[in-house]
C-alpha cells in the first residue's frame, strides 16, 4: 500500500475496527473517530476496567463491543489491531477472508505522518531494545537535534506524530509484535541487536519471529546496522529489500573492519561513516563514558552511535550523548554495597539471552533466577556461566527447570531452593544470598524469567529485591 500521507478527508465515514482497549488501543480509537472515521472497538475481555474505559469512549461517540473479540463487526474496512493480540485471532481470519487489512498502531501513526515528517531512527532486537533508544535519543540531543525516545519504550508514536512539536529525527523502540503488524514501514536507519528465542507463544516459531523482527530493515535508505557477533541479524540486512545506495553497518566488540564500528584499546571507533574506511577510523568515546560497561551494553552504545552516525552526527555528540546517558531503573542497576558485597538489579533479564549478557559482567555471582520460565530451556545458560557461579538462589513458579540445569551442568555449586511464590519471598532469597556471599562477590539478580507468577512486572519485582538490600544493609550498619 505504499506509505504515502494520508488526510482527515482518507478516513471520513471510513469503518475501523480497533482491536483491544489499553495503552495503544484507547488512543489510536480516539484519533481515528478525530478523523471522522466510524470506530468500533472490540475487546476479549469484560472487566470492570474494560466497562469504564468503555463507557469513556461511548461517551464520545465510539462502538465498544466487550466480551467479543472474534467476530468482525460489519462493514469494517480496516482493523487497527494492539501488539498483543496474537495473528492468530479468530477476528484476523475472519479479516483475511473478507479481505480486510490489519495494522498495528506503529503502521497507523507512519501512515499519518504530515509532509516533511522526521524521519525513524528504528532498534528493535530480543534484548537491548530500550537502552539502545535512550542512548540514541541522548546522542542526537548533545547533538542539538530535538528528538524523542518513543515506540514500545511506553511513549506512543500516535502522540508524536500528530502532536504539536516538531521534530528532527524519532528514536523508534520496536517490538517484534509491532513490527508484524507494520507492512509499509521505512526507517531511514534501523538496528537488529540481536536474536535469540523470545515470544514463541505469540510469533508460532523461531523463523516466523526473526521474519517479522527483519522487517524494521525493509525500505531503508541510509543504513542497515547489524551484530557482528549475531550472523542471523547479518543475514536478515542481506535479506531486506532496501533502497539503492542503503549500506550495511557492523558493530563488534572487537577491532572493526571497513563498514563496522568497534572497540580499539578501550575506545569506541567507527571505520563506517569516515572518509577512508580502509584505512581510517574515527575516535567516538571511551568504553567508560558507558554506564554500566557491561560487554552488552558496550554493544548497545555501538549500535546507537552507529545509527546517530548514519544520520549524519559528529563524534563529539556521540561521546557527549553516552556520558550523559543514565540507564533505566532495574537493569544491571547497582543498589548498594553490604559487608563488601555487591548487589546488582536486573530484573529486565525475564529471558535466558538478557540473562547471560548480565552474567558475563560479574565474577564470582550469587545469581537469584527464576520465575516465569515461558517454554525457555536453561541448559546453555548454566553451561556458559557455571565458572562465575559461587551460588544460586531459586525463586518462583518454574525455578525447577532451572535447579534441573544446574544439577546436569553445575552439579558443585550450592543452590538454595525457595519453595514459596509470595512477594516476601525476595526478602528471604537475598538474605540467603548474603549468606552465600563473600567478599569481593556480586549478588546478581537476573532471573531468565517474567515475572508475572510473583509481581506484577518486572519492575516491582526489581523494586522488591532493591528494599531487601536496603533493609540489610541498614541492619549491617
Amino acid at each position: 500500500m505504499g506509505s504515502r500521507q494520508v488526510s482527515n478527508q482518507d478516513w471520513q465515514g471510513k469503518h475501523v475496527t480497533v482491536a483491544g482497549l489499553g495503552v495503544s488501543g484507547i488512543p489510536a480509537a480516539k484519533v481515528l473517530h478525530g478523523l471522522g472515521a466510524v470506530v468500533t472497538v472490540v475487546n476479549d475481555g469484560d472487566d470492570e476496567r474494560s466497562r469504564t474505559q468503555a463507557a469513556e469512549l461511548e461517551a464520545q461517540g465510539i462502538t465498544v463491543r466487550l466480551g467479543d473479540g472474534a467476530t468482525l463487526p460489519e462493514s469494517t474496512e480496516l482493523i487497527v489491531t494492539t501488539p498483543g493480540w496474537k495473528p492468530d485471532k479468530p477476528l484476523f481470519t475472519a479479516a483475511a477472508e473478507a479481505g480486510v487489512p490489519v495494522w498495528g498502531d506503529v503502521e497507523l501513526a507512519w501512515r499519518l505522518r504530515g509532509p516533511g515528517a522526521a524521519p525513524w531512527l528504528a532498534v528493535t532486537g530480543t534484548n537491548g531494545k530500550t537502552t539502545t533508544v535512550r542512548m540514541l535519543a541522548s546522542i542526537l540531543e548533545a547533538a542539538g537535534l530535538r528528538t524523542a525516545a518513543v515506540g514500545n519504550i511506553g511513549v506512543s508514536l500516535l502522540d508524536a506524530v500528530l502532536g504539536d512539536e516538531e521534530y528532527d529525527v524519532l528514536a523508534v523502540e520496536l517490538s517484534s509484535y509491532q513490527l508484524h503488524w507494520s507492512p509499509s514501514l521505512r526507517a531511514h536507519s534501523a538496528v537488529v541487536l540481536n536474536l535469540a528465542p523470545d515470544h514463541l507463544d505469540w510469533h508460532g516459531s523461531m523463523a516466523a519471529y526473526v521474519a517479522d523482527k527483519g522487517r524494521i530493515y525493509e525500505g531503508n535508505r541510509v543504513a542497515c546496522v547489524y551484530n557482528a557477533a549475531d550472523p542471523a541479524t547479518e543475514d536478515l540486512v542481506r535479506e531486506a529489500d532496501v533502497e539503492e545506495g542503503c549500506r550495511a553497518i557492523g558493530f563488534t566488540l572487537n577491532t572493526p573492519g571497513p563498514s563496522q564500528l568497534g572497540v580499539v584499546d578501550g575506545i569506541l571507533v567507527d571505520r563506517a561513516f569516515v572518509a577512508n574506511r580502509q584505512k581510517q577510523a574515527q575516535e567516538l568515546a571511551e568504553v567508560k563514558d558507558i554506564d554500566p560497561p557491561a560487554p552488552h551494553n558496550i554493544a548497545n552504545a555501538l549500535a546507537a552511535a552507529a545509527l546517530a552516525r548514519a544520520f549524519g552526527v559528529e563524534p563529539a555528540a556521540v561521546r557527549d550523548g553516552l556520558r550523559a546517558f543514565r540507564p533505566d531503573p532495574h537493569r544491571i542497576e547497582h543498589v548498594a554495597n553490604v559487608a563488601q558485597v555487591a548487589y546488582v538489579d536486573d530484573s529486565k533479564a525475564t529471558n535466558t539471552h538478557a540473562a547471560e549478557a548480565s552474567l558475563a559482567a560479574y565474577d564470582p555471582i550469587v545469581w537469584i533466577a527464576g520465575g516465569l520460565a515461558k517454554g525457555a530451556a536453561f541448559d546453555e545458560l548454566v553451561t556458559g556461566a557455571a565458572g562465575r557461579l559461587r551460588g544460586v538462589v531459586l525463586i518462583g513458579r518454574d525455578r525447577e527447570l532451572i535447579r534441573e540445569a544446574l544439577t546436569r551442568h553445575a552439579p558443585e555449586v550450592p543452590v538454595v531452593d525457595l519453595d514459596r511464590t509470595d512477594t516476601g519471598a525476595m526478602s528471604e532469597a537475598v538474605r540467603e544470598a548474603a549468606r552465600l556471599a563473600r567478599p569481593g562477590d556480586t549478588v546478581l539478580m537476573a532471573p531468565a524469567c517474567a515475572s508475572m507468577d510473583m509481581f506484577v512486572n518486572y519492575n516491582k519485582r526489581g523494586e522488591a529485591f532493591a528494599d531487601a538490600v536496603r533493609a540489610l544493609a541498614a541492619e549491617s550498619a
